[in-house]
C-alpha cells in the first residue's frame, strides 16, 4: 500500500529536499536566528509567568470549542485589547494563525466568488483558497496592476483580494495603499495577513495594516498570529464587528476546533501589554534586521532588503542551502533553511530572523559564522 512513499522519499533526498526535525533543548548556548520570536518575549519572565499562572487557574487546556467551554475571560480580554491596540473594531482568537486564515477565506467566499491572491502568499492562505471552492486568480508578486485587471474582469461576482503585509520568505512589504485603493474602486474585500508586521511595523508595533491607515477600513480584514512578536501561540482575525460576528456563526475552524489554551491566551495578552509599555522593541528589531542585512551584503552575499524582521540570504541550490544551514548549526548558530516547495519562486535560501534582544556581540557572531560557512 505505501511502497510508493519510499520512491518519493528517495527522490526528495536526492534533490536535497528531505526534511528533518531538530529538537530544541530547553537551554542551549546556540544562537537563535531561526525562530519567529521577534521581540524576544517567549522567554520573558512576565510572559512565561502569566502562562504558568493561567494554567494553574484555568487548567492545561481550554477543554472544548470556543462556543462550548473553550472561551475564558482571558480570551475575551485578549480579543478586546488586540482590537484596541491595532485600531480594529473587533477581533476573534483562533488556536493558530493557520486556522484564522482558513476561516476568513472559507467563511467569506465560496462557489461563485472570485479570489485574487498574490503568488507568494503563505501556504495557509493557499489552502484557504483551495478549500473555499471560489474561482482563484493568481496575481504577480506585489503587482497592483494585475490585481486591478483581475477585479475589472470578474463580472458581477463578489471578490476578495488576498495578500501578506510583510512576506514571510524575503521579508518584503506589500503595496497595501495601492491594493486598498483598487479594492475600494472595484467593491472588493481585502484580506491582509499581518503575521510578520504585528509587533515590528507601525507605531509601537501596531502592524503594517495600522501603519497603512487601513485598520478601520470597512472592506479590510486582517489576520495575525500570536506566535511571532507576541511569543505565544494562536492566531486572530481583526476587522469590522459584523464580519467577526459572521465568523463566529460560520467559520468551521472556529466552531469545531478546540479553543486556544488559556496559558497561550494569557501569554499573548501579557506580551501585548509589554509591547504597549515598551514601544521601542519594534524599532530595535528592525535595527537588528538592517544590521544583519547590511553586513552580510558587504561580505558579498545575496541578501534581501528587510522591511521588518525577516532577512533572506540566497543559496546556489537546495543542497547548498542544507549544507550551509548545517554548517551554521555546527558552529552554534541556528538559521532557517527554505527550499522548494516551501518557496514559491523555487529559490533556496537561508532565512534569518532578527530579534529585539540580540546583543551587538551576538550580531557579530552571527555574521561571522554565516559568512565563514557560506558555499564557496
Amino acid at each position: 500500500m505505501f511502497d510508493w512513499i519510499d520512491v518519493r522519499s528517495q527522490a526528495r533526498a536526492k534533490a536535497g529536499l528531505a526534511r528533518r526535525l531538530h529538537p530544541r533543548p530547553a537551554t542551549s548556548a546556540e544562537l537563535d536566528l531561526a525562530s519567529n520570536d521577534y521581540l524576544g518575549l517567549s522567554r520573558d519572565k512576565r510572559v512565561a509567568g502569566a502562562a504558568a499562572a493561567a494554567t494553574l487557574r484555568w487548567g492545561a487546556g481550554s477543554t472544548g470549542s470556543r462556543l462550548v467551554t473553550g472561551s475564558t475571560e482571558l480570551h475575551t480580554e485578549l480579543e478586546y485589547e488586540l482590537a484596541s491596540f491595532c485600531g480594529a473594531q473587533a477581533a476573534l482568537v483562533f488556536s493558530s494563525g493557520y486556522l484564522a486564515n482558513l476561516a476568513v477565506l472559507t467563511a467569506l467566499s465560496g462557489p461563485g466568488t472570485a479570489i485574487v491572491a498574490d503568488q507568494q502568499v503563505h501556504a495557509s492562505l493557499i489552502d484557504g483558497c483551495r478549500l473555499s471552492k471560489a474561482d482563484v486568480a493568481v496575481a504577480g508578486h506585489n503587482d497592483p496592476a494585475q490585481v486591478t485587471h483581475a477585479l475589472a474582469t470578474r463580472g458581477k461576482r463578489r471578490a476578495l483580494v488576498v495578500t501578506e503585509s510583510v512576506f514571510s520568505v524575503d521579508g518584503d512589504l506589500a503595496p497595501l495603499p495601492a491594493l486598498a485603493e483598487t479594492c475600494g474602486k472595484h467593491g472588493s474585500g481585502l484580506i491582509i495577513d499581518d503575521a510578520h508586521g504585528l509587533g515590528v511595523r507601525g507605531d509601537g508595533g501596531r502592524g503594517a495594516v495600522a501603519e497603512a491607515g487601513l485598520s478601520k477600513a470597512p472592506n479590510v480584514l486582517t489576520t495575525v498570529t500570536l506566535s511571532k512578536s507576541l511569543g505565544s501561540q494562536g492566531g486572530a482575525v481583526l476587522g469590522p464587528s459584523r464580519v467577526i460576528r459572521h465568523l463566529v456563526d460560520t467559520a468551521r475552524t472556529f466552531i469545531f476546533d478546540t479553543g486556544l489554551a488559556p496559558s497561550s491566551a494569557a501569554a499573548a495578552l501579557t506580551a501585548l501589554r509589554v509591547l504597549r509599555e515598551e514601544p521601542e522593541l519594534p524599532t530595535r528589531c528592525r535595527e537588528v534586521a538592517t544590521q544583519l542585512s547590511t553586513r552580510l551584503r558587504e561580505a558579498g552575499l545575496a541578501v534581501s532588503e528587510p522591511s521588518a524582521a525577516v532577512v533572506s540570504v540566497r543559496a546556489p541550490s537546495a543542497e547548498a542551502a542544507v549544507a550551509w544551514a548545517e554548517g551554521c548549526r555546527a558552529a552554534g548558530v541556528r538559521v532557517g533553511c527554505f527550499r522548494p516547495p516551501s518557496v514559491p519562486d523555487q529559490i533556496s535560501r537561508l532565512r534569518l530572523t532578527a530579534r529585539a534582544n540580540l546583543t551587538e556581540a551576538e550580531i557579530d557572531r552571527a555574521v561571522q559564522v554565516i559568512t565563514e560557512t557560506a558555499p564557496r
